[in-house]
């Protein structure tokens, strides 16, 4: 199966850098505002392990209650 047809390549490349997942990268990147700055939410490294592991409640990651700050960063980030 061949790479999804991406509307921003430089926005993509950029994310899968950063070690976003392809497919995490690939929808990011196609949204209708791909490349313009989001909202004003702050950075997850500012945040409480408590407010992290709420904001993970939401796309239901496995294995949460047993992450750390750091895992639960990477698993947002990758989801």
């Amino acid at each position: 199966m061949g790479r999804p047809s991406i509307k921003n390549e430089d926005q993509y490349d950029a994310l899968v850098e950063k070690g976003y997942s392809k497919e995490k990268a690939a929808r990011i990147a196609n949204t209708a505002n791909a490349g313009k700055k989001g909202g004003n939410a702050s950075n997850y490294e500012d945040r409480t392990k408590e407010e992290l592991y709420d904001q993970a409640k939401e796309p239901d990651i496995k294995g949460r209650s047993k992450m750390n700050k750091e895992e639960l960063i990477q698993a947002l980030r990758n989801n």
